[in-house]
Parts: C-alpha cells; sequence; structure tokens
C-alpha cells in the first residue's frame, strides 16, 4: 500500500520505494530506506507529515506515492 493511503497515526515498515533512479536517491537521502519503520503524522492539503528515522519530514502526495509500506 502506498504511504499516502495510510492514516495518521499508523505506523508501518517501508517495503520498497519506486520511482526513477534520482527520485530513489532524493528519497533514501531524506531517510526513505526499505525496513525503516515510518508513521503518519497527518495529512495537509495534499502534504504528509511523516515521522522517519526520529525525524519529521513533510512530502507531496506524489512522492508519498512511491513509497510502498
Amino acid at each position: 500500500m502506498p504511504l499516502s493511503m495510510m492514516k495518521a497515526g499508523e505506523p508501518g515498515t517501508i517495503k520498497r520505494i519506486g520511482g526513477r533512479g534520482d527520485t530513489r536517491r532524493f528519497l533514501e537521502n531524506l531517510g526513505f530506506v526499505a525496513g525503516s519503520m515510518v508513521t503518519v503524522i497527518s495529512h495537509m492539503g495534499g502534504n504528509i507529515i511523516v515521522n522517519v528515522k526520529d525525524s519529521r519530514i513533510a512530502i507531496g502526495k506524489d512522492m508519498a506515492n512511491k513509497i510502498l509500506v
């Protein structure tokens, strides 16, 4: 299931990162790597705030669709 479909407060484990090479590298540099725990904090106007590796990060819905949990 894509990260964008998770509900606020729901934890999950990242299974796979989709997208092209540069998009995958960008997400990996932010901490989105396979096997990492991620928790959705909130959904706000098409953006999603997530907690990954003890950091809060806001990403767009299009990027969140590339992260499978």
